[in-house]
């Protein structure tokens, strides 16, 4: 079998012999290339966003599924959507190899079983053919994440995959294969770096792609934020202020958000209450 590109030696040798200054400048010489490399498979990614969009539309779900650095990656997305953007997390869905729940204990031989995967989806998360699962695997022939891809093909519910190979196995499996090349990595093999970094601003792409698309954000704010701090109400506060410039009273703009719990909820009461004449139309 043929040394996958993730797997080839790195393009540096002699690492230990380097100074700071030279490791940091070759490492960040290696990171430019990855908006470059997944600006080569935008259209694939268009591709697998929309399909995305669609099932959630139809009231179907998103799982990302994986296992490393990948899955990790995946779980922060998934954690930071809900309270970031106001959505169901029944919607937005992570399974990783081990279980989401054993997170900090990096079992990362779970990666070898073949059959959890498929397990965890079919028996906690009932999936369907309505949701829609996207595969993440640097090498793309990561055993827990392939087999999981081709039991989702054989149960018809679509899937996409997320590596950093070209003309990877998980893509034969999948409808909606993302294949960002990235080449030998800094360190021989260590893929957390250059693939790990186009695996997470692929997750930042896709949420944020389908927060906009889906209503949670109006302008360029998010206006479905959850009142999880200080921080987020004194923005949420700002913002309904710069949309409804007639609002000009910063504390009656802070208590009518805390009271109803969150901005368009706000603006509401105080359109109702006649404080706003209208709502804004973006």
């Amino acid at each position: 079998m043929a040394l996958r590109l993730t797997e080839q030696p790195s393009l540096y040798d002699h690492l230990e012999t380097k100074s700071v200054a030279e490791l940091i400048r070759d490492i960040n010489n290696e990171d430019k290339k990855v908006a470059l490399a997944m600006e080569q498979v935008l259209p694939e990614i268009e591709k697998m966003i929309t399909a995305i969009e669609k099932q959630i539309r139809a009231g179907g779900r998103m799982f990302y599924l994986g296992c490393g650095t990948g899955g990790k990656l995946a779980v922060l997305d998934i954690l930071e959507v809900p309270n970031t953007y106001g959505v169901d997390p029944e919607i937005w869905q992570a399974v990783l190899a081990g279980g989401v729940e054993n997170l900090v204990l990096d079992l990362e031989e779970a990666e070898d079983d073949i059959d959890e995967g498929w397990r965890t989806l079919e028996q906690k998360h009932h999936i369907t053919p309505k949701d829609i699962v996207i595969g993440i695997s640097a090498s793309g022939n990561t055993p827990y994440v392939l087999s999981a891809m081709k039991a989702c093909k054989e149960h018809g519910i679509p899937c996409g995959s997320i590596c950093n190979n070209p003309q990877s196995p998980i893509s034969e499996y999948v409808d909606y294969p993302v294949e960002i090349v990235m080449g030998p990595e800094f360190i021989t093999g260590s893929t957390r770096m250059k693939s790990g970094t186009s695996q997470k601003l692929m997750c930042d792409m896709i949420s944020t792609t389908l927060m906009c698309r889906l209503g949670r954000v109006e302008g360029n704010r998010m206006v479905r934020a959850h009142l999880i701090n200080n921080k987020v109400i004194d923005r949420l506060t700002r913002t309904i202020m710069d949309r409804n410039p007639s609002l000009t009273d910063y504390a009656q703009c802070e208590e009518a958000i805390k009271k109803c719990g969150g901005l368009k909820e706000a603006e509401q009461y105080l359109f109702e209450t006649g404080v706003l004449k209208s709502l804004p139309t973006e």
